[in-house]
């Protein structure tokens, strides 16, 4: 487990910056499109939504010189819980591998957190009835293999890519239901 000054170290040798984003670098899905509803498909089943709870396809390309591994996330920024919620989070994503296929495992050596609903890999949106929310699906190309585990919360894990952040691509779904 990392102790508290090691992340400062990390921190610091990152420069303080924040990931670039490169025109290079992009993310597709044939499943999801930028600003458009999600379908059925992404979204989840129970707490209310009727949803099939599989993940789309994710393809990306243009990966920066020096990528080591990718990390993959979903989030939800819009959540009533004052911190977003956690869809998917899956990292040390191997720098040869560039598309996650709909409702596919995560490639060997890849590590997936427990989602926002306790469970691991991919949960669909199902956000309060009525209200609209964005769902962020990025990846990050990383400079190194994060030395994390599946035990690290969400936050510390999201602290890392952030901090080893090469270059990012984003397609910003909506649902509502």
């Amino acid at each position: 487990m990392l102790r508290t000054s090691l992340l400062a170290t990390l921190w610091v040798a990152s420069g303080l910056t924040s990931p670039v984003v490169a025109d290079t670098f992009r993310l597709t899905s044939p499943h999801i499109a930028e600003g458009t509803q999600l379908d059925a498909a992404q979204v989840f089943q129970g707490f209310g939504c009727e949803g099939r709870n599989i993940a789309p396809t994710l393809t990306w390309s243009g990966a920066p010189e020096g990528t080591e591994s990718f990390a993959v996330t979903v989030y939800d920024p819009d959540a009533p819980t004052g911190s977003g919620w956690w869809h998917w989070f899956a990292f040390n994503i191997p720098a040869d591998v560039n598309e996650l296929p709909s409702g596919a495992a995560v490639p060997a050596g890849a590590v997936e957190l427990t989602n926002d609903y306790g469970a691991e890999g991919f949960g669909g949106a199902c956000p309060p009835p009525g209200e609209v929310h964005r769902y962020n699906f990025t990846v990050h190309a990383l400079g190194t293999t994060l030395e994390l585990d599946d035990s690290v919360s969400n936050a510390l894990a999201g602290f890392m890519v952030n901090a080893n952040s090469l270059a990012s691509s984003t397609i910003t779904a909506v649902y509502n239901r």
